[in-house]
C-alpha cells in the first residue's frame, strides 16, 4: 500500500509537468534530449569525435587495419578516454552519475518554485549538466561539477515547504545516505530564512506525521489481512524447510478445502436449510444415539438431513397434518418451493459451479506453470532479486533465508540430473527392469480389484441385519486396507527402477496409485448402481449408498491417521536406528492420491448425502494439522531437491479429468437411468430423477402464460442437445484460439530475443568504432606534440595516400539482415 503526497501546484504547472524518475522510458527520453543538446553545442564549438584532416572523410579510417570487433565472450581493454565516454552514456548515467540526477531535480525544483530570478537550466554553465564530453575532464573537475550541482539543488530545495522537500527527496533515485545529506543541508538554521513567516516546527510537521501515521496504519491492516489467510505462515515455513515439492501437497489440500466449501454452501442454503425449516413427520420411533453412528453413518443419522431419504417430495409450506406415506398434498401448498426440483437443480448447479471453478483453476495453473517466455532456471533472479528488504522481524527473515536457500538447491539440482546416454546393454537392462516392475504393479492392482469385487458380492449374498450394524464396516475396512498396503508395495518396487529424475519418480508413483484407486472406485460404483439397486427393491437404496460412501470417507480418514501417526513414526525409527539413513522423506504421490480419492468419494455421494461435503471439510482441516505435525517431526527435506514448478498443475488436472469427470458420469447415470426408490426421497413417485423437471414444466404450462417462458427455457435449453453441442464447439474454438495466440506470442518473443541479440552486437560494433576514434585522437595529439618539437620530413617513397581511406564498416546486424554493403568512398589527397 503506497500513499502519494499531493503537492499543490499552480495551474501553469499542469502543462509542463516533468516525468517521474521511476518512469524509465520518460527519463531516458529526457536524457536523450540533453544528449542532443550537448551534441549540437559540440558541433557549434567544433568539437567532433573524429579528427578532421586529410583522408578523414570516412569515419573509422585510421586504425582500421588493427581494429577487431568484440565478440560476445571476448573482453577487450579500452583506453581511459573510452571508459570515461562509456561511463557517461545515458543507460549508465541514470544509475551512477549523481550529477545528472541532481541536475535533473534542480530543473524540477525550479519549475515547482517558479522563481524568475533563477536562470533556467539551459543558460547554466556546462559544469551543471551531464555531458558526453567528460572524457576530456579530470576527476577533480568532475567532483567540482557535482558540488556545484548539489549547491544549486540545495538552494532550490530551501525555497520549498517541508512537505514538498520530503516529497522531492523521496522521489530521487539516490541512496539513503545521499538523501540524508541533502536533507541536512536543506534544513537551514532558524532566523536565516527570508520570505513568508514559517509555522512552528510542531505545527509544520503535523501533516507529515499524520500521513506517516496513516501509512503505518494501512500497512498494519494489510499485514493483518494477509495473516487472516488460512495457514499463511505455516505454508511459508513448509516451503522454506522442505521445498516446493512438499509444499505442493499442502497447497493442493487447501484448494480441495475451498472446493468443498463452495460445494457445501448452495446445498445448505437451498436444500438442507429449507428442509430443516419444514421437517416432515418422523416415520417411527427415533433410535437412541450409541456412538457407533460416527463410524457407520446409520442408526440415529438415518432419518436426518444427512441422507437422501429424509427429504420430502412435495411443495413445502407447513407440517403435514396427516401424512400419507411421508407425502404432503401439493394442492395445500402456499409456499411455492418445490423440493424435488430444488434438490435436483441445486445439486446440478453446485456441480456446474464446481466444474467452472475447477476448469478456471486448471487454466490459471497452466498459465502460471507454462508461462510464455519464462526461463527454465532463473538463477540470477533468485540470487539477486529474491530478498524482500521490507522484512524486519527475525523469524520472517530466517524463514525467507531458508526459502531462498531451498529454491537455489532446487534450481541447481536440475543441472545435476543431466546424465550421459546409456549403452545398448544398459538400455536393455533398464527396459527389462521397468517391464518387470510394471507387471508386478499391474498384477497387484488386479489382485486388489478381484478382492474388492469378491467381498462386495459376499455382502450381497449374506446381508447384514440391523442388529449387526458394525458388520457394515467390512467392505470399507477391506478397501481402506488395500489402499494403504498397495502404495507401500509400489514404493518398494520403485527402488528397483532407480529413476534418474525425482520428478519422474513421483509421476510414475502417482500413475500407479491412480490406476489402483480408479479401478477400485469403478468396481464400487458397479456394486452400488448395478447390484444394490436390484437387491434393495423394498428398501431405500439411496440411503444405503449414502451411508456406504460416508463409511468409506470415515475409514479412509482413520487409516490415514493410523498411517501418519504410527506408520511414519515407525518408519522413522527404523530408518534412523537400523538403516542409519536419517529421517525418511515425505511420500508426495501416496498422500496426494489419498486426497484425490477422498474428494472423489465426496463428489460421488453428494446426491445421496448432501452433508457429505461438510464431513470432508472437517476431515481436511484435521488432516492438515496432523500431516503438518508429522512432517515436522518424522520427515526431512528431499535428499535430491527438485523444482515442482508443474506439480500443482498436474494435481489439478488429475482432480479434474479422472476424478470429477468420473463422478459426473456416475451421477448423470443415476439421474437419467436408475429408477428411484418408491419409499423415500423427493423422487419416490417418478421413474427417473430427471422427470422432476418435466413434471415442473407441465405445471408451469397449466399455470398461465406469465410463466410459460420458463417451460420454453427448459424444453429448448435443457432437454434439447443442440445448446450442449454449441457450447462445446464454442469452448473448443476458444481453446484453439488460445493455443494459436500462445504460439504467436512465442514466435514474437523469439523474434524479440533475436533483435536484442542484434542490438547487442551493434553496440559492440559502435564501441569498437568509438575506441578507434579515441586512439586516433590520442595519436593525433602525440603527433602534434612531436611535430612542435621536431618537424617531420616527408618521405615520398613510403607514403601511401590510401592508407587512411578505408571503407566504413557496417554493423554486424546489417550484414545479417541482408542489406547491401556500402560502396567504397575515397578522396584524392591534395
Amino acid at each position: 500500500m503506497a500513499f502519494v503526497l499531493d503537492v499543490s501546484e499552480t495551474p501553469e504547472d499542469q502543462g509542463s509537468r516533468e516525468p517521474s524518475p521511476y518512469d524509465e522510458s520518460e527519463v531516458h527520453h529526457s536524457f536523450h534530449q540533453l544528449i542532443l543538446e550537448q551534441s549540437e553545442r559540440a558541433a557549434e564549438e567544433g568539437l567532433e569525435l573524429q579528427l578532421l584532416g586529410p583522408g578523414a572523410g570516412t569515419p573509422g579510417a585510421a586504425g582500421s587495419d588493427r581494429q577487431a570487433l568484440l565478440g560476445p565472450e571476448g573482453a577487450a581493454t579500452h583506453s581511459a578516454a573510452t571508459l570515461r565516454i562509456l561511463a557517461s552514456m545515458p543507460s549508465r548515467t541514470i544509475g551512477r552519475s549523481h550529477g545528472a540526477i541532481i541536475s535533473r531535480y534542480y530543473h524540477r525544483t525550479v519549475q515547482l518554485r517558479r522563481r524568475a530570478s533563477r536562470p533556467p537550466l539551459g543558460d547554466l554553465g556546462h559544469a551543471a549538466r551531464p555531458s558526453l564530453r567528460l572524457y576530456d575532464l579530470e576527476l577533480d573537475s568532475m567532483a567540482l561539477e557535482e558540488e556545484e550541482k548539489r549547491a544549486l539543488l540545495v538552494k532550490e530545495l530551501q525555497g520549498l515547504t517541508l512537505a514538498q522537500q520530503d516529497h522531492m527527496l523521496r522521489s530521487m533515485p539516490l541512496g539513503l545516505a545521499e538523501k540524508r545529506r541533502l536533507r541536512e543541508e536543506t534544513r537551514t538554521p532558524r532566523g536565516k530564512r527570508r520570505g513568508r513567516p514559517r509555522l512552528p516546527p510542531c505545527c509544520s510537521r503535523l501533516p507529515h506525521a499524520r500521513v506517516l501515521a496513516l501509512h503505518h496504519l494501512g500497512l498494519g491492516l494489510l499485514s493483518g489481512l494477509r495473516s487472516l489467510a488460512p495457514w499463511h505462515y505455516t505454508l511459508k515455513q513448509i516451503g522454506g524447510q522442505f521445498g516446493s515439492s512438499v509444499l505442493s501437497y499442502f497447497l493442493f489440500l487447501k484448494t480441495l478445502l475451498a472446493f468443498n466449501v463452495l460445494l457445501l454452501l448452495p446445498l445448505l442454503a437451498f436444500v438442507v436449510g429449507v428442509q430443516a425449516a419444514f421437517p416432515p413427520a418422523p416415520p417411527g420411533p427415533v433410535p437412541t444415539f450409541t456412538g457407533l453412528e460416527l463410524l457407520t453413518g446409520g442408526g440415529r443419522f438415518t432419518d436426518t438431513v444427512m441422507y437422501y431419504g429424509y427429504y420430502s417430495n412435495a411443495t413445502l409450506n407447513r407440517l403435514c397434518a396427516s401424512p400419507l406415506d411421508g407425502q404432503c398434498a401439493p394442492e395445500a401448498a402456499s409456499l411455492p418451493y418445490n423440493m424435488p426440483l430444488a434438490y435436483l437443480f441445486t445439486v446440478g448447479a453446485a456441480f456446474f459451479i464446481t466444474c467452472i471453478t475447477l476448469v478456471y483453476s486448471m487454466s490459471r495453473s497452466f498459465g502460471e506453470s507454462y508461462r510464455v517466455g519464462s526461463a527454465s532456471g532463473a538463477h540470477a533472479v533468485t540470487v539477486f532479486c529474491s530478498w524482500d528488504h521490507k522484512v524486519t522481524q527475525r523469524r520472517a527473515s530466517r524463514l525467507q533465508r531458508d526459502n531462498i536457500r531451498t529454491q537455489l538447491k532446487e534450481l541447481l539440482a536440475e543441472w545435476q540430473l543431466q546424465r550421459g546416454p546409456r549403452g545398448v546393454c544398459g538400455r536393455l537392462r533398464r527396459a527389462v527392469v521397468l517391464a518387470l516392475v510394471w507387471l508386478l504393479c499391474l498384477g497387484t492392482t488386479l489382485g486388489c480389484t478381484v478382492a474388492v469385487y469378491a467381498f462386495s458380492e459376499l455382502t450381497i449374498q449374506s446381508p447384514v441385519s440391523a442388529e449387526r450394524e458394525g458388520a457394515l464396516l467390512g467392505l470399507p475396512f477391506v478397501v481402506g486396507l488395500l489402499n494403504l498396503a498397495a502404495p507401500y508395495l509400489y514404493r518398494g518396487l520403485a527402488v528397483l527402477e532407480r529413476q534418474d529424475s525425482p520428478v519422474m519418480e513421483v509421476y510414475v508413483a502417482i500413475c500407479r496409485n491412480l490406476i489402483l484407486k480408479m479401478v477400485v472406485l469403478g468396481i464400487l460404483c458397479y456394486h452400488w448402481l448395478g447390484r444394490r439397486v436390484g437387491a434393495l427393491k423394498d428398501q431405500c437404496w439411496e440411503n444405503f449408498v449414502g451411508q456406504e460412501l460416508y463409511r468409506l470417507v470415515v475409514t479412509d480418514f482413520l487409516f490415514t491417521l493410523l498411517d501418519t501417526l504410527f506408520g511414519e513414526l515407525v518408519w522413522r525409527l527404523i530408518s534412523e536406528k537400523q538403516l542409519r539413513r536419517g529421517k525418511p522423506e515425505f511420500d508426495i504421490a501416496r498422500n496426494v492420491l489419498e486426497l484425490i480419492y477422498g474428494q472423489t468419494l465426496t463428489w460421488l455421494g453428494v446426491l445421496f448425502s448432501p452433508l457429505l461435503p461438510a464431513v470432508q471439510v472437517v476431515k481436511l482441516l484435521l488432516l492438515f494439522y496432523v500431516k503438518k505435525t508429522s512432517l515436522m517431526a518424522n520427515c526431512q527435506a528431499p535428499r535430491r531437491p527438485w523444482l515442482a514448478s508443474h506439480m500443482s498443475t498436474v494435481f489439478i488436472s488429475l482432480l479434474c479429468f479422472p476424478s470429477f469427470l468420473g463422478a459426473a458420469i456416475f451421477l448423470c447415470y443415476a439421474i437419467w437411468q436408475v429408477k428411484p426408490s418408491s419409499l423415500c426421497g423427493p423422487f419416490r413417485t417418478l421413474d427417473t430423477m430427471y422427470e422432476a423437471g418435466k413434471v415442473w414444466v407441465h405445471r408451469l404450462e397449466r399455470a398461465g402464460p406469465r410463466v410459460s417462458w420458463l417451460s420454453w427455457v427448459h424444453r429448448y435449453l435443457v432437454e434439447n442437445t443442440f445448446p450442449v453441442y454449441l457450447v462445446s464447439a464454442l469452448l473448443l474454438a476458444m481453446i484453439y484460439l488460445n493455443i494459436q495466440v500462445v504460439k504467436g506470442q512465442r514466435k514474437v518473443i523469439c523474434l524479440l530475443k533475436e533483435q536484442i541479440s542484434n542490438e547487442g552486437e551493434d553496440k559492440i560494433f559502435l564501441i569498437n568504432k568509438l575506441h578507434s576514434v579515441c586512439e586516433r585522437k590520442e595519436r593525433g595529439r602525440a603527433g602534434r606534440t612531436q611535430a612542435a618539437v621536431t618537424p617531420p620530413a616527408l618521405d615520398a617513397d613510403n607514403w601511401d595516400p590510401w592508407q587512411d581511406s578505408a571503407a566504413p564498416s557496417s554493423p554486424p546486424s546489417a550484414h545479417r539482415l541482408g542489406s547491401a554493403p556500402t560502396a567504397l568512398q575515397t578522396e584524392t589527397p591534395t
